[in-house]
């Protein structure tokens, strides 16, 4: 397989993207990856890359965006932030990739488990975590059940998973409310914007499109 070229770029719609990252995930859970090598790929894109798609994810050392999708270099952008959420700086980048740098897909990638998640549950606190997982805390505000406060913590993993979930769909809102220039492309049909989530049991992913 080889890299991404301007001319397979510009044939790459959202719908085909997304399709390329189902497809990528399904090689992935049957060990059967695409032949590339990545030695080409680094020569092929020394003088620029033509990604066809954005993953925002989790810094989860089980959550790699180009093993679990099987893509090469210069497929994809790779946003990696504990809990998967947008700042300023990250939706700056992903302005880039998708305005200047003509990706047609967004993915907001959840996980299963996700450690940032269990901790804004538990209410953590230690230096420069306490902020950042208080950018989650919205999404476990938003979860309502349980309602007991003695199971709304790290210990019940499927109000963890919940969270998790939520996460990843108040973090879409945030892309759009937050970003005039990813909003309008999305409107205008030029980029789509998807969430999904991660299993790290089984090594499957989930879109919610």
């Amino acid at each position: 397989m080889k890299a991404h070229t301007k001319e397979t770029q510009a044939v790459m719609t959202p719908e085909k993207s997304l399709q390329a990252l189902k497809e990528g995930n399904l090689r992935f859970q049957q060990s059967l990856k695409a032949e590339r090598n990545l030695l080409e790929q680094v020569n092929d894109t020394k003088n620029g890359q033509f990604p066809f798609a954005t993953v925002l994810s989790c810094i989860d050392s089980r959550v790699s965006s180009e093993l679990i999708f099987d893509q090469g270099i210069g497929d994809v952008f790779s946003v990696r932030i504990a809990g998967n959420f947008v700042n300023e700086d990250i939706l700056g980048s992903m302005e880039f990739a998708c305005k200047l740098a003509g990706t047609r897909l967004i993915v907001v990638l959840g996980h299963t488990s996700c450690g940032a998640v269990k901790g804004a549950c538990d209410d953590a606190k230690l230096g420069n975590l306490t902020g950042m997982l208080g950018k989650i805390k919205p999404a476990v505000e938003a979860v309502a059940e349980p309602k007991d406060a003695s199971i709304r913590n790290s210990s019940n993993l499927d109000f963890v998973n919940n969270v998790a979930k939520k996460n990843v769909e108040l973090t879409i809102d945030n892309i759009v409310k937050q970003s005039e220039v990813l909003a309008d492309m999305h409107n205008n049909g030029e980029i789509q914007i998807v969430g999904g989530m991660y299993d790290i049991k089984d090594g499957s992913v989930t879109f919610y499109e």
